[in-house]
């Protein structure tokens, strides 16, 4: 008998739909972007909150901006959390605390103190739940097949874009509908909600990270790294930037649904640039790719400082966008 006696096959690659179907997959999956929604509506909810009760655009950036940058520099700390006590014990706490924070800003008023609104809005900012980072902690174990693990990250990674879609247009139609005050409290129980759904299954509540990373200690911070983030910092500013810009077109066209659409072309153009880029194999090396790139990108906003009418600057929004997944890629 000889080897071809016995052909061997090859598995069938893994597809969407078996992913999803997988246990546990379409729960932790689903509940991460409902928990995650807030980082794509805060930004739009504050700005639209704070205007719309006579408070200044400069004032409802700052704390878009504070939020955001609160948010991004306490995750690493946050992992570091999990990693030694777990998923629930740090996400339970810091969401209760977050979505509370949010839902206690309509009671202070867009109008009340300053100081004690950028105070709740910082500590809200520092204490997200850091889902997105347990949830790609909690992939080997929920799909351990390499195959299928490669598919349910790309669906992970795939899927991050449309939380910067969906957010400013939720957080803007349930601003105009419904105030800016129903729009932050929305918020916060979607993140309450969302996360609820990820803490209570059974593969966050018994993580434990393998014995070698919880003993991991060595620093995360370099030189490189500092340059590297030094660098990327003015694309954080045009992102920021964008939110405010979408708002005073807002107010200028009379039109405050410009505060969410506008956001959103953005965040399209992003998920539309990431698609193309995976469907090939650029030339250059990822240094090259990352300068060429943020050219790009900064030549995609001269055309938005012309100040279009808006469905121009809706069309015109998506070019900047198309660059900014393979920026943060190559970086």
């Amino acid at each position: 008998m000889t080897l071809a006696d016995h052909p061997t096959t090859t598995p069938p690659p893994a597809t969407y739909g078996a992913v999803l179907g997988s246990r546990h997959v379409l729960r932790l999956l689903g509940g991460t972007l409902t928990g995650r929604l807030p980082n794509g509506m805060v930004p739009v909810s504050l700005v639209l909150w704070i205007t719309a009760g006579g408070g200044s655009l400069a004032f409802a950036g700052l704390l878009a901006a504070l939020y955001g940058l609160a948010s991004g520099l306490s995750q690493p700390v946050k992992g570091r959390l999990m990693d030694r006590y777990g998923q629930t014990r740090v996400s339970t706490p810091a969401v209760l605390l977050n979505s509370g924070c949010l839902a206690a800003l309509p009671w202070i008023g867009a109008g009340g103190h300053p100081a004690a609104v950028t105070a709740v809005v910082g500590f809200a900012g520092l204490i997200t739940p850091p889902l997105e980072s347990g949830l790609r902690a909690l992939w080997p174990t929920v799909v351990p097949d390499l195959g299928r693990r490669r598919v349910v990250q790309a669906l992970d990674t795939g899927s991050q874009g449309l939380l910067y879609i969906a957010g400013p247009l939720l957080a803007s139609w349930l601003a105009t509908t419904h105030g800016p005050d129903t729009a932050l409290t929305v918020t916060a129980a979607l993140g309450l909600v969302g996360t609820a759904v990820v803490l209570t299954a059974a593969p966050s509540r018994t993580w434990r990270p393998a014995a070698d990373e919880a003993a991991g200690s060595g620093r995360l911070i370099g030189a490189g790294l500092v340059l590297l983030c030094t660098a990327l910092a003015g694309t954080g500013f045009a992102l920021g930037a964008m939110t405010v810009w979408a708002a005073g077109m807002a107010s200028a066209y009379g039109l405050a649904m410009l505060s969410g659409v506008l956001p959103a072309a953005f965040s399209t153009g992003s998920f539309l640039g990431g698609l193309i880029y995976a469907r090939r194999t650029w030339p250059g090396t990822t240094t090259t790719q990352l300068i060429t790139t943020s050219a790009l990108f900064l030549f995609g906003w001269v055309p938005l400082l012309a100040q279009p009418e808006p469905r121009t600057a809706i069309a015109l929004a998506v070019l900047p966008g198309l660059f900014l997944t393979l920026i943060l890629r190559s970086a």
